[in-house]
């Protein structure tokens, strides 16, 4: 695998670890599947079903963003990742795209008693050197697993067809006639004959209940 990645997605991210590297191997893998080099804008889209530390490599390595609208986040907590390619042609946006759904399959390498123990006193708060040298040593030992093995050790995959969703749109923004705030009139709530932002919108309402 490309280690260049890895180090790539660690300037992104701010520091290397075995969320990380998955992140990298999942989008080497759409990539592989979809496009040889990086897309140029919207033409993958990307469903992630956690907001780990992998999805910063996704991004980076894919061009799949919030900002785009092409990265579109379900906080399931599971380390699955559906990628879809955008068909082409005059009918495009009626089609069913090619899709991959990535679903992590990794078995972590086996862990001595010494090392748990490690790992359960860095998650108490433990930083005595000993036992940060031993986590990041368990932690280097996973990233190289990942990293090393192949994309069957790795995932489960299935391949299938898949609409996918509408591009970003531009929409007005306007105020909210309560806090004054600019925002998108497609995420206001209306109560009471007025348009309200979603935090003004929950406060309002909750208070009736």
């Amino acid at each position: 695998m490309d280690s260049g990645n890895l180090k790539k997605a660690a300037l992104f991210h701010g520091h290397v670890c075995p969320g990380l590297a998955i992140g990298v191997r999942v989008a080497e893998l759409a990539l592989k599947e979809f496009f040889p080099n990086r897309p140029q804008d919207e033409e993958i889209v990307a469903v992630v079903e956690n907001d780990s530390c992998a999805v910063d490599a996704i991004q980076l390595l894919t061009g799949c963003t919030l900002g785009k609208g092409n990265l579109i986040l379900k906080d399931y907590g599971k380390q699955v990742y559906t990628f879809i390619k955008r068909p082409e042609g005059p009918k495009k946006s009626k089609a069913a795209g090619e899709a991959i759904r990535i679903s992590v399959d990794l078995r972590p390498p086996e862990e001595s008693p010494k090392e748990k123990e490690m790992w359960r006193r860095f998650s108490e708060g433990d930083r005595a050197e000993e036992v940060v040298k031993a986590v990041h040593a368990r932690r280097s030992k996973k990233i190289k697993a990942i990293m090393k093995a192949s994309d069957d050790e790795l995932f489960r995959v299935n391949r299938l067809n898949t609409r996918p969703p509408c591009r970003a749109r531009v929409v007005p923004s306007v105020r909210c006639e309560k806090c004054g705030e600019k925002t998108m009139e497609t995420k206001m709530g209306l109560t009471g004959g007025r348009k309200l932002c979603r935090p003004c919108f929950e406060k309002e309402t909750s208070c009736r209940n």
